[in-house]
Order: structure tokens, then sequence, then C-alpha cells
């Protein structure tokens, strides 16, 4: 039987997972790689956490080493651009040729927004995506001298705060919401991380809007709020969220909603087309609806998924959501769905004040999420009070007397 070709476009961690787990389940095709950057597939987290605060090399970003690639004979197509993708005919479009193939999975996840408003393209102004980014990024901030201003009080513009403090920088966050994540945590967690950076030396300041970077010879002197007050800056970081990357679906003609839409085991609406990690809104058999997350884990479990799925295995993904934080001394976990704990009232077992304990987001007695705040290993249980759906008791949720394990276990 002649072997057939998979073509996996994107240059992620999905991308990795995804060639990985084919191999490790049985996929002898020809598995072809192509991505825009000039780098094998690698993951984002470093990027805002330990490589942009100095504290690990740029190789801890590979989950594959180069000869992993080779070992297995999967052939990278490096520094390509996808340009344009035909389902019918089954050929995908490159900067460097046609490319037929037999199953095709798009793994193209997102780009951070960009400033729209005046000055966006000064010399100074940065956005945080890819290597070449973090390194510029973290060459501007190790000097230790500079005014940094952070548009967004983002998990990713938190980060770089931090960072930045690290290195001995002036920061000032500018954040539109009551406080920081607060649409991720909502306004009470949200205010523990504006007091960590606040006591970490940070200006952080709710509830502004920008109207403009202002610069001076092509390069950023500060940025006007809508106020009209300048807050200088040298160096200015835009932190305001990303947008999935549905180009190449979009020239396919493929179901494009909030990013690209699939059934729960990454099915597109074209036949042999399937797409995992960012770019994904994909069909979540817990909440009855499709649902695209951009955090690592995700990245990381989608891929390994979809690679069963190419190698033929029956999948229905059904990941619980999870991120993760470091910030100064704060280390933090959070699993569950944002969408119901918005609706939820929030249980605290510890002490929230000294930024040690777990916060859970109880909806019609049960969990739907938690978080936990310099309190580890328990995030397993965390996961296991969301999936299990047993009813909880509020109060015996927040007893840290109560072992953790212990709730809901007989239920």
């Amino acid at each position: 039987m002649a072997r057939e070709r998979v073509v996996v476009v994107g240059g992620g961690l999905t991308a990795a997972r995804a060639v990985e787990s084919m191999r490790e389940h049985g996929v002898d095709d020809e598995i072809v790689v192509v991505t825009e950057e000039r780098r094998r597939p690698y993951e984002r987290p470093p990027l805002s956490k330990g490589y942009l605060a100095g504290d690990e090399p740029s190789g801890a970003i590979y989950p594959l080493d180069a000869a992993w690639y080779r070992d297995h004979g999967v052939d990278l197509r490096l520094g390509v651009r996808a340009t344009e993708l035909d389902p019918d005919a089954r050929t995908l479009a490159t900067d460097a040729g046609d490319l037929g193939w037999d199953r095709l999975l798009l793994a193209t996840g997102s780009s951070p927004r960009r400033f729209e408003g005046p000055g966006a393209g000064l010399r100074g102004v940065h956005v945080l995506r890819t290597l070449p980014d973090a390194t510029r990024l973290r060459t501007a901030l190790r000097r230790g001298d500079r005014r940094v201003v952070v548009i967004g009080s983002s998990w990713i513009g938190l980060e770089v705060a931090a960072a930045a403090r690290g290195y001995g920088d002036a920061v000032t966050v500018l954040g539109r919401g009551e406080a920081p994540l607060v649409g991720a945590v909502g306004r009470e967690l949200g205010g523990m991380f504006a007091d960590l950076h606040r006591e970490h030396g940070a200006d952080v300041r709710d509830g502004v809007a920008v109207s403009a970077i202002d610069g001076e010879r092509g390069r950023v002197r500060g940025v006007v709020l809508s106020t009209g007050e300048e807050v200088p800056a040298d160096l200015v970081v835009v932190g305001i969220g990303a947008t999935p990357n549905v180009e190449l679906a979009a020239s396919a003609r493929l179901t494009v909603d909030d990013g690209i839409v699939t059934d729960a085991a990454f099915r597109t609406s074209a036949d042999g087309v399937y797409a995992a990690g960012d770019v994904a809104n994909v069909l979540n058999p817990t909440l009855g609806h499709r649902l695209r997350v951009e955090h690592w884990a995700n990245a990381d479990a989608s891929g390994r998924a979809v690679g069963r799925v190419l190698a033929g295995e029956e999948v229905e993904y059904d990941e619980i959501p999870y991120f993760y934080t470091d910030q100064y001394d704060l280390g933090m976990e959070y699993s569950g769905y944002g969408e119901l704990a918005d609706r939820a009232d929030l249980v605290v077992r510890g002490d929230l004040a000294a930024r040690e304990c777990i916060a859970f987001w109880v909806l019609d007695g049960r969990v739907v999420a938690g978080m936990n705040v310099n309190v580890w290993d328990v995030n397993d249980e965390v996961q296991r009070l969301i999936r299990t759906r047993v009813p909880v008791d509020p109060a015996v949720l927040a007893d840290v007397e109560v072992p953790l394990a212990g709730i809901g276990a007989a239920a």
C-alpha cells in the first residue's frame, strides 16, 4: 500500500505534539511540517516567563530536538510560508511551490493584536509572540534604566511587567478594566494581582484608555491617555490579546467563526482537513458548544489528541482548560471554564491576603473552575472536582482542615 502524506502547517507546540503523537501511534506515512519561522516548532510560555526574565536559555523552548525529527523521518520545511489551501485538489500552495497532501492539519496559532491608534509603528513599540520578539524585548529590558509602559493588563502584559521590574526598569501598566485580568479571574482575584505588582514597584492603573503613542524622530516617548495625560515611555509593550490565524482556512472556504470551526475530533468542514491548538474552535462535549482556548496546555493536549485522530483513532476532545503564570514570587495554576465562572460564587480556601490559597468558582453547588496560588500538587484534585461535577458544600470546600482529596470522593 502506497504511503500517504500528512502535512502539518504551523511551527508551535501543537505541531510538535501532533507529529510526535502520530509517530507514537503508528503513523508510518510521510509527514511534512511547513512553518514560516526559520526554526523548528517551539512553545511560547518561556518567551514571557523564564526566557524573557533571563532565567532560561532559548533552547528551553523546544519540545523536540532536531535529531528527533531526523530520526523519525519528519520533513521540516522551515522558513516556508503557506499561501493558499485547496481542499478539493488536496494541494497547499507555498512560496516554495505547491505541496500535495492526503491529510492536512492546520496548527497556525494566533497573532498578537496590534495597537491601532496613532504611533503604533514607532520604534520602541513591541508585541510578544515569537522568539525574535522575545529576544528584542529582553535586550531592551536588560538595560534596567528604561521607562516601560505596558498597554493591557493581560497575562502577557503582567508577565512582561514582572520581567521588566526584575531588570530594574520603571513600569506602568495601563488596563481598561476595573482590575487586571478581571475578565479571566474576576475583580477580587484581579485585585490580588494588582496589589502584587504595586508591592513590587509597578504603577498599575485601572479603567484607563489609550488614545495614542507619542514619538519623537520616529521613536516612542510616551503613551497618551484619553484624558490627555501623557505617560512617559522609552519602551511600550502592547498586550491586548490575540486573534486566530485563519487566513489559510478562509482561502479554502472552511467554516470560520472565532477560529476554525471543528467537531470534537478536530475535523473541519473540509474532508481531510483538521485544525487544533489556538486557531481551532472545537466542539466541547462537556459544554455542548464550541470552545477556543489559547493557552499552552491546550496546544500540548490538542496536539497529542489530533495526532491520535490522524493515526485513525476515535477521539472526543474534552480536556479542561488549564493555564499557569509566574510573576515575582507568585506561582498560579488555573483550571476550568471561564464562561461558567463568570456566573459562579467565589469560595476561597486558605489565605487570599497572603497569596497562599485555592480559589474555587462554584455554580449550582458544583465546582466549575479552580485556581491554586502558591499552593502546589493540588491541580489534579481541582480538575477532579470539575470533571466529576460532584455536589460540594462551600463551607467544607473552604475548610483547610478537610483534605481536598476527600471532598466529593465518595459521591
